[in-house]
């Protein structure tokens, strides 16, 4: 039965040209090339890109062929890493708070929580980059919707900029620059509970 299959197609393709024999395969590579476009968004922020991108680290290596069936697997890490970027984000806004409190106190000459300020402010840190890279190497989404005017979740991106540079100032000057410290821990908590109430409403 296979070979009764297989003849009439070889008979075909001997038939043909070289020359509309090439264009044939050339339009099947497209095909692939086009499904494989397809599994992708078309623009993927840098991290994403390297990660994940159809040239990224993970196709290479063999950890994640870029298949439909992948892709699929892909998007359930997603979420989960996504999900787990808001829970951190809500704890992290929590270890912000009490972290301005126990600083203002500091300022005002009371030095006895000077070492739970500073333990407490390596683990919000600590949580801080973490809930960042969830979101920077998450896999990326299957579409992505482009949205005119401004909106929630371009608010969210924008003040990311912000509290990422001011988390960085305010751990670079923890030490020797008092007020800019101050001044650098203010501007990122602004920034970041903006971020998390402008993406929640």
């Amino acid at each position: 039965m296979r070979k009764k299959l297989i003849i009439p197609f070889v008979l075909f393709f001997s038939m043909i040209s070289a020359q509309e024999r090439d264009a044939l395969l050339d339009g099947l590579f497209e095909e692939e090339m086009s499904m494989e476009q397809q599994l992708l968004p078309h623009k993927m922020i840098f991290t994403q890109s390297v990660l994940w991108g159809k040239n990224g680290l993970f196709r290479k290596t063999g950890i994640s062929k870029l298949t439909l069936e992948q892709r699929q697997k892909e998007l359930k890490v997603r979420n989960i890493m996504l999900k787990s970027h808001q829970i951190i984000g809500y704890l992290n806004l929590a270890g912000m708070v009490a972290q301005g409190i126990m600083g203002g106190k500091l300022y005002n000459g009371d030095y006895e929580l000077y070492d739970a300020h500073k333990t407490l402010g390596q683990w919000v840190t600590f949580s801080y980059f973490t809930g960042a890279g969830l979101s920077l190497f998450a896999p990326p989404p299957l579409v992505r919707k482009k949205t005119k005017g401004f909106n929630s979740i371009k608010a969210h991106k924008w003040l990311a900029y912000i509290h990422f540079s001011g988390m960085i100032a305010t751990n670079a000057w923890s030490k020797e620059q008092g007020d800019w410290h101050k001044y650098a821990a203010y501007t990122t908590f602004a920034s970041y509970a903006t971020a998390v109430l402008v993406f929640k409403f």
